[in-house]
């Protein structure tokens, strides 16, 4: 696996050429004939992207990395019921902003980040679900495509990793195509987007994934349902 120094990422900021910014939220319909929220996205300020009522009185925000195992695991048991029981009826809504720890998470980001905003959390919850099987074809490598990776600039190496690890089959699955997935792993904008979003998590005091705000408030201790469900009670509640 290709490990990068920590100022990788403002580093292969300078390096990449200029591309188009990311694509903006999605806009709200004009009326919605259900209250089924767990079907509308939007991108927000912040670069991340909220799943459901962007006016729900609680407001969850979930910094993740691709590449945690705690994040894999936490959508898999804690997201269809936290889907299901509070988002879906619009009581709550949940943000993904990436919190990107490594070179394989930067591409897997960039990739999961391609796709519309729409679908953006298929893109997300497909390479969380199938973590292990991406990530287990880049530890097996050999020593001799490991080193050529690691002899590699960044913006080589990317598009690499993407192709090795299966995560550019995964984002066409979704509707990404190869010359978008190219396109996206070499974009300067959205690399500095993920630069800046995770400047200002650790800024916020966030240190590792998964971390948990709600409504704007960092909350410790979050690692399953029934630690989560008590911060998703309504203010005042």
């Amino acid at each position: 696996m290709t490990k990068w120094p920590s100022a990788f990422l403002a580093a292969l900021a300078l390096c990449l050429a200029g591309e188009p910014a990311l694509a903006q939220a999605a806009k709200a319909p004009p009326a919605l004939r259900t209250q089924d929220w767990a079907r509308f996205v939007t991108a927000t300020p912040e670069g991340g992207f909220r799943l459901g009522n962007p006016a729900a009185p609680v407001k969850l925000v979930e910094y993740l990395s691709l590449t945690c195992g705690h994040c894999a695991a936490f959508s898999q048991a804690v997201l269809p019921r936290l889907l299901t029981e509070h988002v879906r009826p619009g009581r709550v809504s949940i943000e993904y902003r990436n919190f990107v720890l490594n070179g394989v998470d930067l591409a897997a980001a960039l990739l999961s980040r391609c796709a519309s905003p729409s679908r953006y959390f298929d893109v997300t919850g497909a390479m969380l679900a199938t973590q292990e099987d991406w990530l287990g074809r880049l530890s097996s490598l050999s020593a001799a495509q490991t080193g050529e990776l690691q002899q590699l600039e960044p913006r080589q190496a990317l598009p690499r990793i993407a192709a090795l690890a299966g995560l550019d089959r995964i984002a066409a699955t979704h509707g990404v195509s190869a010359q978008q997935a190219q396109a996206c792993l070499a974009n300067p904008q959205r690399l500095q987007r993920l630069v800046s979003m995770h400047n200002a998590a650790t800024q916020l005091g966030v240190r590792g994934t998964p971390t948990f705000l709600v409504n704007g408030r960092l909350v410790t201790g979050v690692h399953d349902w029934a630690s989560l469900e008590p911060h998703l009670r309504p203010p005042g509640r």
